[in-house]
């Protein structure tokens, strides 16, 4: 007889991470503010990272010449989900 096939995903838990650390998440979210409001990456200025391990997601606060943005992130996809100013 033949086995079924296991076509189930494993769960994010299971998953390797593209933003493993801080600093990968940081340095996707500079590049992500300096593309999107024509800023140069030495203009940013990290002010706070969280890691919700819940979601899975990095959410990065970053500050320059009088902005503020914080930066979503999906660790798993290695993607910006959102960027907010503040």
């Amino acid at each position: 007889m033949k086995q079924p096939e296991n076509n189930m995903n494993p769960g994010i838990g299971l998953m390797k991470r593209r933003l493993e650390k801080e600093k990968d998440a940081i340095a996707l979210a500079v590049s992500g503010i300096a593309k999107k409001f024509d800023v140069k990456p030495d203009e940013i200025k990290t002010l706070e990272t969280k890691y919700d391990i819940d979601s899975g997601d990095w959410y990065v606060a970053l500050g320059w010449e009088e902005r503020k943005s914080i930066v979503q992130m999906d660790s798993v996809l290695g993607t910006i989900t959102e960027i907010k100013e503040i």
